[in-house]
């Protein structure tokens, strides 16, 4: 039976060039972080991948200090760790090349063992890819699926965001400590986020944005979803990453179609041409989850249940996933810019309608 004191683990932890496969390697035959630390050199030697040099540095270069630090750290924002051998230890990250030992959790633990979708892309969406990031995320959350995403901007931030909006659940992974805000304008939803989902990392409390963190961080996310989701991704982008990730895991990826002659649709298009499913709808995805929906979703919009009036579905019968300007729209409707700007702002209240920069308007 493994026992964990989380002290004495971070201790562990700490010595440098240990590794996670190194560690469980020592507690496999230990059982404890404690026994290994007290072992002596010979018996640590014994372990595979542990050398002279390491077993030394077990022996004299764990640092106490930075154990109790991080144990204050965790102790201040509320935060648990989940150790590789815990119930809580998600079972589809166990699964992955050199999974994490341990994982830094603020939020709901359980969150980490519901089916999750990874919804990844750009930190420059188009209005089009925001759009479709907004709808396949609430659609999905809203049947019981996590939204796992990285809390970059861009199409991570409007995933979380969407999934939150909607009553569901979300998970961001992050590439800093579970203490550090990054970007920091989406302090405010990272709190929203630990209310109903989590925030987890490998990654020490404290510890700041680093570049190599990030392809890191990355493999978690596909690491515990089921599927990966590309919504727009361009050539070189980490949300392809997450997807090379998902591949080598053996997990489904889907890609939504973009424009050929844009470059934010380069690495989703490129994803399609090798093999990947194309998502066109919700219930794409969730067969692919095996989750029957409550109501079938299409691509295509439904009239809406609410009420609206003739103005108001003259409107919406017109407007798309692409954006309109409201010149175009009063032209279409054969009514005044201003009272087109009036039905306009009603169906916003409504959450039907959004309006884009520059006086354009795409339908939700």
């Amino acid at each position: 039976m493994i026992d964990i004191d989380p002290q004495a683990f971070l201790r562990l932890w700490s010595v440098p060039r240990i590794g996670s496969q190194r560690i469980r390697n020592l507690i496999a035959r230990f059982k404890s972080p404690d026994a290994v630390l007290r072992a002596s050199p010979r018996e640590l030697v014994e372990i595979e991948g542990i050398d002279k040099t390491l077993a030394y540095q077990i022996k004299n270069k764990s640092d106490p200090q930075f154990a109790a630090k991080q144990m204050q750290l965790i102790k201040k924002v509320n935060a648990r760790l989940i150790f590789f051998w815990d119930k809580n230890y998600p079972e589809l990250l166990k699964k992955i090349f050199d999974p994490p030992v341990l994982l830094f959790v603020r939020g709901q633990i359980e969150s980490l063992q519901i089916p999750g979708l990874a919804v990844v892309g750009t930190r420059n969406p188009s209005a089009y890819g925001k759009v479709i990031t907004e709808k396949l995320s609430r659609e999905i959350a809203s049947q019981g699926v996590v939204i796992t995403s990285g809390l970059a901007r861009g199409v991570d931030t409007i995933a979380h965001r969407s999934a939150v909006a909607c009553g569901g659940k979300t998970v961001a992974v992050l590439g800093t400590g579970i203490d550090v805000f990054y970007p920091f304008e989406n302090k405010e939803l990272a709190n929203q986020i630990i209310a109903s989902g989590a925030l987890i990392s490998e990654f020490p409390m404290g510890d700041k944005p680093d570049a190599p963190h990030f392809p890191r961080r990355n493999r978690i996310i596909a690491g515990i979803s089921q599927a990966t989701l590309v919504i727009e991704a361009g050539k070189g982008s980490g949300a392809l990453i997450t997807a090379d990730f998902a591949l080598e895991q053996g997990k489904d990826i889907f890609a939504v179609p973009g424009n050929i002659s844009s470059p934010k649709s380069f690495g989703t298009n490129l994803l399609i041409q090798d093999g990947a499913a194309i998502a066109l709808c919700s219930d794409d995805i969730l067969s692919a989850l095996h989750i029957v929906p409550g109501q079938k979703t299409q691509l295509t919009h439904v009239m809406p249940t609410i009420p609206l009036s003739k103005d108001e579905n003259n409107i919406l019968k017109i407007l798309s996933n692409e954006p309109m300007h409201i010149d175009l729209i009063a032209q279409k409707t054969d009514t005044t810019t201003s009272h087109s700007l009036s039905i306009l702002l009603s169906l916003e209240l409504k959450n039907l309608v959004r309006q884009m920069a520059g006086k354009n308007f795409v339908r939700i």
